[in-house]
């Protein structure tokens, strides 16, 4: 009998979009000019980083508080990477079409980061819950 492999966080839809921004965005920034190095290309690999890095920390915390923190932080490096999307439109790297499209992937990794946090605050809410079999 062969047996499974752990995967956790890798099960995560969040962290499987997640991954795939990530990816996208590394092959974007091998567009960008050689002077934005250690600008804009470093600041939006981090920040697509962050939100896997995060993910899968947050899973592997064993309090309700410490794994929604950073949930939490996940969120927060996609709003980054949706900031760092608008300089390269002002600095002229992508179009207004190639932004929306990453627009529309961070609104899913956002929307799945919001739903596992929702899942969390749920199962949190009904440990806390009383006992009502006595």
């Amino acid at each position: 009998m062969q047996q499974e492999s752990y995967r956790g966080f890798k099960e995560l839809n969040c962290w499987k979009e997640a991954r795939s921004l990530r990816r996208q965005i590394s092959i974007l920034t091998k567009t960008f000019p050689k002077e934005e190095k250690f600008e804009l290309i470093s600041q939006m690999k981090r920040a697509s980083r962050s939100v896997t890095a995060n993910i899968a920390e947050g899973y592997g915390r064993y309090t309700y508080n410490d794994t929604r923190h950073f949930f939490i932080n996940a969120r927060g490096s996609v709003a980054e990477i949706l900031d760092h999307l608008s300089v390269a439109i002002d600095e002229e790297y992508i179009n207004e079409a190639v932004s929306e499209g990453f627009e529309k992937q961070c609104e899913t990794v956002f929307k799945l980061l919001n739903g596992y946090i929702a899942y969390l605050d749920r199962e949190n809410k009904l440990l806390k819950q009383p006992n009502s079999q006595s």
